[in-house]
């Protein structure tokens, strides 16, 4: 009998493959991290073959680390930055250009000018999306529009488009599979996530070909096999797909109606589990698939996207080199008993939610020449708390469900001071489980059901364990003034960057 299940777990800034065992623990883990291309101010590119090659290359250095063999695995799990799209050749299998990332903001008049044209509503009820460059589906449009012949190509089939999960899964069969999952497809802004299907109205409206978009599938159970060049002739099915933050809800086994998840990456993703219901945000939220488990109905959730989060620590590291790693923003918060009112908003690529301001830019306020790096360093984790709070009080607002704990995930976990002015900044406990790794083991989860690796949702449900949790000390009124002030310097920070007429 297979003895684990591997994941993929494939982001913004490096690439992960663990692998779990039954219990979900992580047996063996290699990570690596790869090159962020900025062709212009607001542009952000992947080297979609770097991403490819450093996958092939982490799975034999994981499956060593836990000791197994190809033959060991049951299955795997995809799971990915969703609204990066990548255009490729069927033909050659070579990309036709970098892939372009979520952050990246070139599309931000043209979806400006879908707004004036009051094409926004339509977008909403169709997609649960809003216009904004975040979206796969501006991105691809642009691609198309560099290269006439791309779009002539790709409506006889010989240009392929999709997310990271598609161009991995197209690897990864030799490829034989061109496919994509609920979750990824509801992240284009060209899939109806009520119908089910490609929108034939948001294809015109985009020009976007439907013979370039992957086939739609199941976020759990299997969707093709490996070829047989990739792990010495052994095939291994390919059974869970699911965009990263809904692999994260599902790895915090977020199952019933109102649970709340937080993901700390390189931005914030927070996600309210909604059931079969899909809820159009009064509040400028997204609506978005959450899952489809086999043949089960669709199930949803409403989620805020907060575009920097890690990305400003990185920035204080690599951008301005006031530190050297992340762990040191931990000693440096707590060195001084305040910010001194002093106020970053990480907006370096524009607002996401509850804003939706791709023309903000990261704005500092309230610096003295008391200031130091270690209160710019707190505010910079203040910042990423506060974003949080931003959400949950519009989440709690559209949904009707005030907020009664916070699962949270990802890399800031490991900042204690983070997480407890988390609690302070939300006035609820935040809870850690032992598998920060949510992500990836959300991708294993729903690879293990589609092959029988994990029975049902309760067995998953069982496995779930607290490591830690931040309870609020802080008194409401300093919670609420502090937070007051927040609001003051997001709102200095907003519309920054001029229009553009073009």
């Amino acid at each position: 009998m297979s003895k684990f299940i591997l994941a993929i777990d494939q982001g913004t800034t490096g690439s992960t493959i663990l692998v779990f065992d039954h219990s979900g623990t992580i047996c063996g883990k290699a990570y690596s991290e790869f090159p962020q291309i900025f062709p212009q101010p607001g542009w952000v590119e992947h080297d979609a073959n770097r991403i490819w090659e450093d996958v092939k290359k982490l799975t034999v250095e994981a499956l060593s680390n836990a000791g197994a063999t190809p033959s060991d695995i049951a299955a795997i799990g995809i799971t990915n930055q969703r609204e990066t799209i990548v255009c490729w050749d069927k033909a050659t299998g070579k990309p036709c250009c970098n892939a372009i990332v979520w952050q990246d903001r070139r599309t931000s008049d043209y979806c400006s000018q879908l707004k004036e044209a009051g094409h926004e509503d339509s977008v909403q009820k169709k997609t649960g999306l809003l216009l904004d460059p975040y979206f796969s589906g501006t991105k691809l449009r642009w691609m198309l529009e560099q290269d006439p012949s791309l779009r002539a190509r790709a409506q006889k089939g010989e240009v392929l488009a999709g997310t990271i999960d598609s161009w991995l899964i197209w690897n990864l069969t030799g490829g034989k599979q061109h496919v994509t999952d609920y979750t990824n497809a509801s992240r284009t802004l060209l899939y109806n996530i009520r119908e089910l299907d490609w929108d034939d109205e948001l294809l015109t409206l985009f020009g976007i070909p439907r013979e370039m978009l992957p086939q739609v599938v199941s976020c759990s159970g299997q969707v093709g096999i490996t070829d047989e060049s990739l792990f010495d002739g052994v095939q291994i099915p390919i059974a869970g797909i699911a965009g990263d933050q809904q692999a994260a809800l599902f790895g915090q086994a977020c199952f019933k109606v109102g649970q709340v998840k937080n993901t700390y990456g390189t931005g914030s993703f927070l996600l309210m589990q909604t059931g079969t219901e899909a809820p159009v945000s009064k509040e400028r939220l997204l609506t978005t698939i959450a899952w489809r488990i086999g043949d089960e109905p669709v199930e949803y959730a409403l989620e805020g996207a907060v575009f920097v989060s890690g990305a400003a620590v990185q920035w204080l590291r690599d951008g301005l080199g006031i530190i050297e790693n992340a762990a040191e923003t931990q000693q440096l918060a707590e060195s001084v008993e305040s910010t001194d009112g002093v106020y970053f908003v990480p907006a370096l690529a524009g607002l996401g939610a509850p804003y939706w301001d791709p023309y903000a830019r990261g704005t500092i306020v309230g610096l003295t020449r008391g200031t130091t790096k270690a209160h710019l360093v707190r505010a910079t984790l203040e910042a990423i708390a506060y974003q949080s709070r931003d959400v949950v009080d519009a989440m709690s607002r559209d949904a009707g469900i005030p907020l009664t704990e916070l699962r949270a995930d990802g890399g800031a976990v490991s900042n204690p001071f983070l997480m407890q002015f988390q609690a302070d900044a939300l006035g609820v406990p935040v809870r850690v489980p032992v598998v920060a790794e949510t992500t990836a083991l959300g991708a294993a989860y729903l690879a293990g059901l589609g092959v029988g690796f994990w029975k049902s949702r309760e067995e998953i449900q069982s496995q779930w364990q607290e490591a830690a949790q931040y309870s609020p000390v802080l008194a409401g009124e300093q919670r609420d003034a502090l937070y007051t002030r927040w609001q003051d310097a997001v709102t200095r920070s907003r519309d920054w960057e001029a229009k553009s007429d073009g």
